[in-house]
């Protein structure tokens, strides 16, 4: 680790609480929050890599669940980095991250999760750029994968975050269906003002970033997904890792259903599933077609369970 750091100054700074347009957005203060559990030298590598950035963030904040491997003791040695330490068993996907937003001061809040390494120096250059369009609320960025990454994960993560930049509003959503909400807080971004509006993130265990894309849509805010915004970020899961994935998402869809009209997820998911074994097939790699089939399989069988516990959890509230 280099012996000098980077120092962020606190920044005085009155958060625009208006729904209005931020008109001089590359003046605007930029926030980062990291939540962090056991990250190891992944939060040196992030944190460096955010320090290398061609602009720079005016604060970042990182959240750490009471790590015991010296996640905490490696943030410290960055000057001006904040650490905000919570008890492990108080963090809580949509929780955790809002009172972060507001204890922040940044006219956009960047999120990124401990795993995800920007690519370049201008990731977050990239990102913001995106508010220049004073109607988008929430940016999400690609997530490209991890050079370990198997061959079928890497074709969902190819499937789920192309290479052409988009953006989507209230009126793509019966064309798109369930994906007009799709977004991700591992590289994210939003515009405060807007966030404040709708209220912020509901207090579920995952999918945050799902439940609050609906309501900035339904708002009529945009979402934007930004390719050029590109981190390192994969997953090899097992077929149980998969299941409970799966099972803890279909939870929090069935409880708030209604903030997503109901939207079904069935059709995209045989999308993904036609679009990632047709291109295995096609490449000889039937095998790994095998096991994707199985690993969908986990995926089904964690939506059907999780959404039927939804629904008893629902019937007893």
């Amino acid at each position: 680790m280099q012996q000098q750091k980077t120092e962020y100054a606190a920044v005085p700074h009155e958060p625009d609480s208006s729904t209005g347009s931020m008109n001089d957005y590359k003046r605007a203060l930029i926030s980062v929050v990291i939540p962090t559990l056991n990250a190891g030298d992944g939060i040196v590598h992030l944190l460096d890599a955010l320090q290398a950035q061609r602009r720079k963030p005016d604060e970042i904040l990182v959240v750490d669940s009471s790590s015991d491997d010296g996640t905490g003791e490696k943030v410290t040695q960055y000057r001006g980095i904040e650490l905000l330490t919570i008890p492990r068993e108080e963090f809580n996907h949509g929780a955790t991250r809002d009172k972060a937003l507001r204890h922040t001061h940044g006219d956009f809040v960047l999120f990124l999760t401990q795993d995800a390494l920007p690519e370049d120096d201008q990731y977050i250059d990239s990102m913001v750029q995106a508010f220049a369009d004073p109607a988008v609320a929430m940016v999400s960025g690609r997530q490209i994968a991890r050079d370990d990454a198997r061959p079928f994960e890497r074709l969902v993560r190819e499937y789920n975050y192309p290479a052409k930049s988009y953006t989507r509003s209230r009126e793509d959503i019966p064309r798109m269906g369930i994906k007009a909400y799709f977004a991700s807080d591992v590289c994210s971004a939003y515009r405060r003002s807007a966030y404040l509006q709708v209220g912020g993130f509901e207090r579920v265990s995952t999918n945050e970033d799902m439940f609050i894309a609906a309501a900035f849509l339904h708002n009529d805010w945009k979402i934007a997904y930004c390719a050029e915004a590109r981190v390192k970020h994969s997953h090899n899961f097992t077929l149980r890792q998969q299941y409970r994935r799966n099972f803890a998402s279909a939870v929090e869809m069935e409880l708030h259903k209604d903030s997503l009209r109901s939207a079904n997820t069935t059709a995209e998911g045989a999308r993904l599933m036609r679009s990632v074994v047709s291109q295995l097939w096609d490449s000889r790699q039937y095998g790994e077609s095998m096991a994707f089939v199985v690993d969908c399989c986990a995926r089904i069988l964690g939506n059907k369970m999780g959404t039927a516990k939804g629904r008893r959890l629902a019937d007893e509230a």
